[in-house]
């Protein structure tokens, strides 16, 4: 990597980019703030190479990179910042700022304790009691009604057995549109996880467009190709797992959605 050309940097760093920005979005608690976080990242490495640490795995490096500018940007605030928004920050103050990213680190981005190590600046036995901290807060502050939206039965019945050994109730599992759009009126949940591709050709998206018409509750996508949703470019869910899952994915993103759920994670949804 240490002679890497400008043009190889920019590819290193383009493929990483979807999910920094989730990473912004999740550690900010919005969509402007997280994008503010990820553009002053980018404007550090244009104007200084060097901060971004080439020895370095590249994802490694950018979220590293991106570490190194968090305390200058995050006392900033968006013109476009809305009043939920705004109590989303009020919560996220609940969570130490550093328990919070490193929880991110490895429970959304699924980085290794000494990688969120080496991109926080800490040591590895720090990394892993902040990463432990930051679940904690989140997990002993929420409790509800989850419903599953998945068309593949094995990966349904895991994501309902990391659903209850949250300490959570499963409302049920639907795996089309339609079966959705009942089980959700016949038992109201306080938050849906949905694949984007159902059983019958039926789209999750739909379903859960169907639903949030009659109800208001936060929202986890499952996909394989979160980076064409997360493209800055149309409505963005809030969140989002990648398939394959591990099983701390599912669990950050529940208590994460759970723990925001009167703010704004109830996000514009993509198009199906």
């Amino acid at each position: 990597m240490q002679n890497t050309s400008s043009t190889d940097l920019h590819a290193a760093i383009a493929q990483h980019l979807p999910m920094l920005r989730r990473y912004g979005r999740a550690l900010s608690g919005s969509q402007s703030r997280g994008d503010l976080f990820t553009v002053a990242t980018l404007e550090a490495i244009l104007a200084d190479a060097s901060v971004f640490d080439r020895k370095l795995a590249p994802k490694v490096a950018l979220f590293k990179t991106f570490r190194s500018v968090w305390v200058e940007v995050d006392g900033a605030t968006t013109e476009t910042e809305s009043a939920l928004e705004g109590a989303t920050r009020k919560r996220l103050d609940q969570i130490a700022p550093e328990a919070r990213q490193a929880f991110l680190l490895g429970a959304l981005e699924d980085f290794p304790v000494d990688d969120i190590a080496t991109i926080m600046g800490v040591d590895v036995s720090e990394a892993q009691a902040l990463y432990d901290a930051g679940f904690a807060t989140i997990r002993d502050n929420t409790s509800a009604r989850v419903m599953v939206i998945e068309d593949e039965p094995i990966i349904a019945l895991d994501i309902k057995s990391i659903v209850t050994e949250l300490g959570h109730e499963c409302t049920g599992i639907a795996d089309t549109r339609e079966t959705a759009v009942k089980l959700a009126k016949e038992a109201p949940p306080d938050l849906i996880l949905s694949d984007i591709q159902l059983a019958d050709g039926s789209s999750g998206i739909d379903a859960v467009r169907d639903i949030l018409a009659e109800i208001s509750v936060p929202v986890i996508f499952i996909t394989a190709y979160p980076e064409r949703f997360l493209t800055g470019e149309r409505p963005e869910p809030a969140f989002l797992i990648t398939k394959p899952f591990k099983r701390r994915n599912v669990q950050a993103a529940v208590s994460q959605a759970l723990f925001f759920n009167d703010a704004t994670l109830i996000a514009d949804l993509p198009e199906s």
